[in-house]
């Protein structure tokens, strides 16, 4: 009985991904068979009857640059943060709690931190003399780097607290400094797990919509520089989807698909770097 639920569950999950992927095709077809490939790397967005003209390139090139970016920023808040719970004060009172404050934050809604931003980040960032009123690339890059920083401290918190004390008293006892110890012994085991947890980080940051709807500027072009307004592709589609029917929704959909494929492009990626440094 056991194997057989077990069964059941997995064909559920194949139908559900395969139904998503079909209804996706499907729905893309029209705007390929009027753009073709060219689709994907031309920068028009023309919504006016009898004129339209769909490309994704700006929403690719939107959501490539605040990901990147936001990755960036995040990775030595959250390494440095994951070595304190880990390693420095690992089972102290200070560590519990700072975790639980990492755990507490990586489940905030992110219309919450898209208001955060809105209110709060925009404001600072104008003072400091940003253009664009304080919306754009930079903005929503922070943000989405604020909300990746508990995923992927947690994640590697958790693959640093696994390796093995023997190693590490191995280290020490050959004289090795702490820092020797974390560089040399420490972060070597823990590798794969801590890219593992940078690459979920990053799908996140890939498909982020309300916070970064919130504060890019959604501009429908390749953004002029890291300070330039522009668009993502989910954040396109949260503000035109509702309102969208024929050539344009079906470019929307595209879009959609093309999101998807490129979220499954960087979690292969992934895979295969953490296969190699396994």
């Amino acid at each position: 009985m056991t194997k057989v639920v077990l069964l059941l569950s997995s064909f559920v999950i194949l139908f559900v991904a395969g139904g998503m992927i079909f209804s996706l095709v499907e729905g893309a077809i029209p705007a390929f068979k009027s753009f073709g490939l060219d689709f994907i790397w031309t920068n028009n967005w023309n919504p006016t009857e009898g004129k339209e003209d769909y490309g994704a390139l700006p929403f690719i090139a939107g959501t490539i640059i605040t990901s990147v970016a936001a990755l960036i920023i995040s990775l030595p808040l959250s390494f440095s943060v994951s070595l304190f719970l880990g390693e420095y004060y690992r089972g102290t009172k200070i560590a519990k709690v700072l975790g639980t404050m990492v755990d507490l934050l990586a489940g905030i809604p992110s219309i919450v931190y898209g208001l955060w931003g809105f209110y709060v980040l925009r404001p600072v960032l104008i003072d400091m003399g940003l253009p664009n009123q304080g919306f754009g690339i930079f903005t929503a890059s922070i943000i989405l780097a604020i909300m990746i920083i508990p995923y992927a401290t947690s994640l590697s918190n958790e693959i640093i607290t696994m390796v093995p004390n023997e190693l590490k008293e191995a280290a020490y006892s050959l004289g090795a400094t702490r820092s020797e110890v974390i560089f040399s012994v420490i972060v070597p085991s823990a590798r794969s797990g801590i890219i593992a947890g940078y690459i979920l980080s990053f799908g996140r940051a890939l498909g982020e919509t309300m916070a970064v709807t919130m504060l890019i500027g959604n501009a429908n072009i390749v953004p002029e520089g890291f300070f330039g307004t522009g668009n993502t592709m989910a954040s396109v589609i949260a503000n035109q989807f509702g309102e969208a029917d024929g050539l344009k929704l079906s470019s929307l959909i595209a879009i959609g698909l093309l999101l998807f494929l490129l979220t499954g492009i960087i979690n292969t990626i992934g895979k295969f770097i953490i296969k190699r440094m396994g």
